[in-house]
């Protein structure tokens, strides 16, 4: 077992990641194991374990994960896919959690390869004028990791082709609300598709767009 002085550092981090794998499931993004999740502590990341049902996980069996790879030992195997885990929050100083899901319209899409292009000016939510995908590569391979962090690049979102989604955000609850958001452009992107195709708005639009998202949803209080 992970040493008790090591899994009360981080006991409320671990609560909220199985808190947010459940939301995830029970919010019909993920079904079963599928999907990880992930968030940044000093000196490395907390990750869920490989093959553990969230609705038994327990604090105890997040897995911490340094920076350069290594684990504490006594814990449970990491997630498949730490390898690109590890890799955004290596190359975003802005990133504090990360969330990987197998969603049914977002996946739909990744396995055609297509990403999501400007048809809503709410694709901007992630940052950029597109959602992008992520060329495949086999699972829990630094291949596939490289291929997401390209993928990222300026952006918070991305699919994986043949694969699913990644959403990135400051904290868990951000990346988790952006992750429901991705999940709704894709289902009205393949809506969109299936009766003749969208409209797309023009770069011009989406820079504007993005301008006026700088300050999107915030209150001056």
């Amino acid at each position: 077992m992970l040493p008790r002085h090591l899994v009360m550092t981080h006991l409320k981090l671990r609560e909220e990641i199985i808190r947010i794998t459940r939301a995830i499931n029970e919010r019909g993004l993920n079904e079963g194991t599928s999907g990880n999740v992930s968030a940044r502590v000093d000196g490395g990341f907390l990750i869920t374990p490989t093959g553990v049902r969230y609705d038994e996980m327990r604090p105890q069996d997040i897995v911490l994960m340094r920076t350069d790879g290594a684990n504490p030992p006594g814990q449970l195997r990491p997630s498949s896919e730490w390898y690109f885990h590890r890799a955004i929050l290596a190359a975003r100083d802005d990133v504090g959690a990360v969330i990987h899901a197998h969603s049914p319209y977002a996946t739909a899409l990744a396995c055609t390869g297509r990403g999501i292009p400007a048809f809503h000016y709410m694709v901007a939510v992630v940052g950029g004028d597109s959602i992008h995908c992520a060329p495949y590569a086999t699972f829990g391979t630094v291949e596939l990791s490289v291929n997401v962090v390209e993928a990222l690049d300026g952006r918070r979102a991305c699919l994986l082709a043949n694969h699913g989604m990644v959403v990135i955000g400051v904290d868990l609850q951000g990346a988790f609300r952006l992750a429901e958001e991705v999940e709704y452009l894709a289902k009205q992107y393949c809506i969109a598709l299936a009766i003749g195709g969208p409209i797309l708005l023009d770069a011009t639009e989406m820079q504007t767009v993005l301008e006026k998202f700088q300050d999107y949803g915030k209150q001056d209080l």
